[in-house]
């Protein structure tokens, strides 16, 4: 699972780009327990939704022309700028060209070659999420692609991620790794879009995961609070129970109370 022991290639940050901050920020809050707090003037509106004074993921409101709201998944790179260049070689899109954040770091938004956004982030003083793994923090990301050979060559190239077939209920799950720590730094899946009902219509993207004490409870709680379950709470053998959700503006993320890992 996902650690802030950051490395070349892992996810590094995460945030929401929503049509209503104000109502995102109490969405999350009665979910994950989420404070929301402002980056200051000159950050344009972004700001840092906290979990007990520890950033979990950033946010900030949106425009309809800036996309439908949505999470966005950020690798941390040593270099945004031959990231930017590795992206475009190897058949990629540079939505947003690298650009320093403050003294904060170095920020670039791509698109793979399937069409699915991502970000870098190149750590200034700020290094990422200050939690992760933990209840109400980011534990996981999973990657719906049309072609798992083609995004893990891509991937490959671009941030030196490598992929391991693991055995899982009814057929082979594919993980994901940075280069640097291995298979124990694994962090992630990359799933066939066409195997997917839940998201073979919604198309393919980068899906966050965030870990939870009771998902039944946190589904519940997402109704009530006007959110949308788009696959039911599931336990899988080995794995966990997780469930897949939309918050009331559409944006979509999971959630897991992940088994021990031995």
């Amino acid at each position: 699972m996902l650690t802030t022991r950051f490395v070349t290639g892992a996810p590094n940050w995460v945030d929401l780009g929503t049509s209503d901050i104000d109502g995102a920020t109490s969405f999350y809050n009665g979910l994950f327990g989420w404070d929301f707090r402002s980056a200051g003037p000159e950050a344009g509106g972004y700001g840092f939704f906290q979990l007990a004074g520890k950033t979990a993921a950033g946010g900030m409101q949106t425009s309809p022309e800036q996309g439908p709201p949505s999470w966005n998944v950020f690798f941390q790179t040593p270099d945004a700028d031959a990231t930017a260049k590795a992206v475009e070689q190897t058949g990629g899109t540079v939505l947003m060209a690298p650009d320093d954040v403050m003294k904060e770091g170095r920020l670039a938004v791509f698109s793979d070659k399937a069409g699915v956004s991502f970000g870098v982030w190149q750590p200034g003083q700020l290094r990422g999420i200050d939690i992760a793994g933990d209840p109400g923090s980011l534990c996981w990301v999973e990657l719906y692609t049309p072609d798992i050979a083609a995004a893990a060559a891509f991937y490959n190239s671009v941030l030196g991620l490598e992929t391991s077939a693991m055995p899982f209920p009814g057929g082979t799950y594919t993980c994901v790794n940075p280069a640097e720590g291995g298979e124990d730094s694994m962090f992630g899946g990359v799933v066939p879009l066409a195997d997917d009902p839940t998201e073979r219509e919604a198309g393919a993207y980068w899906l966050p995961y965030f870990e939870v004490t009771d998902t039944d409870a946190v589904v519940a709680k997402a109704e009530e609070l006007g959110g949308t379950v788009r696959m039911p709470a599931t336990s899988v053998e080995g794995v966990g129970r997780m469930a897949k959700l939309a918050d009331p503006y559409g944006a979509r993320f999971a959630v897991i109370k992940s088994e021990p890992q031995s």
